[in-house]
């Protein structure tokens, strides 16, 4: 069940029709895309810091809070780059910062609403600066094939340490789950 992130890059790329388009877009609004990742770093843990329990993550460790504001504003801005086109190089990160999440315990509760802060944020922010409506909507995109990454990360963790720990086939996993699905 492990995920290989090139060809996951690829089929979420079709799945939410991120373009060529898109693509060019946003490199052609990249200085502007990194000068409002500050500002959106602060939404984004002013929302997170809103929640108890994601406010304790967050703050477990020194300098945590700091670290991640860092890796967040240069995640914003590899939207708007790509790094390498959108391509094996922006799919390996957005693995590894899906596993990341996984490891520290910020869960799909805490990610999806944050991401929809993210995206009503920066689409507030596209029409206070006249950006086109074309740019929000490539956003919302990318962020869409970013929360995939992070989500597809729970998903794969638990399956393998399931996995792992029984000694199950991935067929009779399958099963299981959704047999148990089922039933609720």
């Amino acid at each position: 069940m492990t995920l290989e992130p090139h060809t996951f890059m690829t089929t979420m790329e079709k799945r939410v029709a991120f373009t060529e388009a898109d693509k060019a877009l946003l490199m052609s609004h990249q200085s502007w895309g990194q000068s409002i990742a500050s500002e959106m770093a602060d939404h984004f843990y002013a929302y997170l810091g809103r929640d108890p329990e994601m406010d304790a993550i967050m703050s477990a460790k020194e300098g945590r809070i700091h670290r991640l504001r860092e890796t967040f504003i240069q995640w914003f801005h590899e939207m708007f780059t790509g790094m390498d086109n959108w391509g094996n190089g922006y799919a390996d990160r957005r693995w590894r910062i899906g596993l990341v999440h996984v490891q520290i315990g910020i869960g799909p509760q805490h990610v999806v609403p944050a991401m929809a802060t993210v995206v009503n944020e920066v689409g507030k922010r596209t029409r206070k600066d006249g950006k086109p409506e074309e740019l929000r909507d490539a956003l919302g995109r990318i962020c869409m094939i970013d929360l995939a990454f992070i989500e597809q990360a729970y998903v794969e963790v638990s399956s393998a340490a399931v996995l792992k720990e029984t000694g199950w086939t991935e067929g009779l996993f399958r099963r299981l789950i959704a047999t148990g699905a089922g039933s609720m």
